[in-house]
């Protein structure tokens, strides 16, 4: 099976939040959702349970992009060269720490 990679969507380069289903040595969704609900930019994509899920040789990349207020989102697409995801405030939260505010 070869690595799935679309080079128009820019890849997860990093995720440290360890408690996350698609974490299993880096994001193995096929793509993730940035979202910000709480005026965070949260992985919308993150599930906290103890199955691991994703599949197995993918470079994870963002899909969608709801956070419009941020330096790297054009038409709701994602523009940066790669992002990196990291735990945000509680227990079941996630975030695009590459988010910029316009």
């Amino acid at each position: 099976m070869t690595t799935l990679e679309n080079p128009a969507m820019p890849a997860v380069h990093e995720c440290t939040v360890s408690g996350c289903s698609y974490n299993h040595d880096g994001c193995h969704a096929f793509a993730i959702t940035v979202r910000g609900e709480n005026g965070a930019a949260d992985c919308g994509t993150f599930i906290p349970l103890s199955t691991k899920g994703g599949l197995d040789k993918v470079v994870a990349q963002v899909g969608a992009c709801s956070r419009g207020d941020c330096a790297h989102n054009a038409a709701l697409e994602c523009t940066a060269k790669s992002v990196r995801i990291g735990a945000g405030q509680g227990d079941h939260v996630a975030n695009c720490l590459t988010y910029q505010k316009n």
